[in-house]
């Protein structure tokens, strides 16, 4: 575990640095969807380079397509690719690591990015699951800002009349879009009774960038049966560095040299706090 929370803080070095040099990037999502794309990939999912080809092996879907820079670097420290490509090759002309997932690189299921898709798709991978009797779980990632979307909420009635106990969605819930605070733009509160009037198990996770956290919430999801589970992850925009925390306007920003040192600086004070 000690290892999974010092590898957030190289990650979210790697991020930076993709975003910096691909001279564009939502930073600030990327930063509090991280844990739980590390908790997921290092713990809860059976999926690697090893088995990506395997009709047994657990899906994930990225619905909020834009935070793609925390998946690539998850993905690449799971082995699908080399960071040092991303990183030299990220959202530049011609590139394959482009803005959004692209599924014509390994390890990732489906392009997303325009929002209120990754819920409803997710619904139908697992709802083959079932019909296929295969041993798969399917996983999605939700922006708070997404909910908006009515295709979020078609997914959750649909994932719940069919029972898809394999489904486990996770809320990012930040509490900040690209136009401000959530509960200004679209009041989204009280997710935890809204879930659950849609026929969903949920799990309130109090600290969503904390990975001991997620990875109990994760095994709490695959033992319910009969419904779907999702994650509400209460977490910081901007996390792991004080000058973007809770600052909308940390949604898509490139660093400056002086800000990227001193984020830098943030990162490895972090984590040498925790040893």
């Amino acid at each position: 575990m000690a290892d999974l929370k010092a590898m957030s803080y190289d990650l979210r070095k790697n991020v930076v640095d993709m975003i910096v040099e691909g001279k564009g990037g939502h930073i600030g999502g990327d930063m509090s969807v991280i844990d739980t794309l590390i908790a997921l990939y290092f713990d809860a999912m059976n999926v690697g380079p090893e088995n990506m080809d395997d009709p047994d092996r657990d899906r994930f879907v990225m619905s909020k397509g834009h935070c793609v820079e925390a998946l690539y670097a998850v993905l690449a420290a799971k082995g699908f690719f080399p960071i040092e490509e991303v990183i030299a090759n990220f959202s530049k002309f011609g590139s394959k690591y482009i803005g959004h997932p692209n599924n014509k690189l390994p390890g990732i299921e489906m392009n997303s990015g325009s929002l209120g898709h990754g819920l409803p798709v997710a619904t139908g991978m697992a709802l083959a699951g079932k019909m296929d009797a295969r041993d798969y779980r399917v996983y999605t990632v939700m922006g708070d800002g997404e909910l908006a979307e009515g295709s979020v909420w078609e997914g959750a009635m649909a994932a719940s009349h069919y029972k898809l106990d394999n489904l486990c969605a996770v809320v990012d819930r930040n509490r900040l879009q690209i136009s401000g605070n959530t509960e200004d733009v679209m009041a989204h509160d009280d997710l935890h009774e809204r879930f659950k009037s849609f026929g969903w198990n949920v799990i309130d996770v109090a600290d969503g960038n904390d990975i001991d956290q997620l990875i109990a919430a994760f095994a709490e999801a695959k033992t319910v049966k009969g419904k779907p589970t999702v994650l509400i992850a209460n977490t910081v925009k901007g996390c792991g560095s004080s000058v973007m925390e809770n600052k909308a306007a940390w949604h898509h920003k490139v660093p400056t040299a002086e800000e990227y040192e001193q984020i830098i600086k943030d990162f490895a004070d972090r984590k040498g706090a925790l040893s």
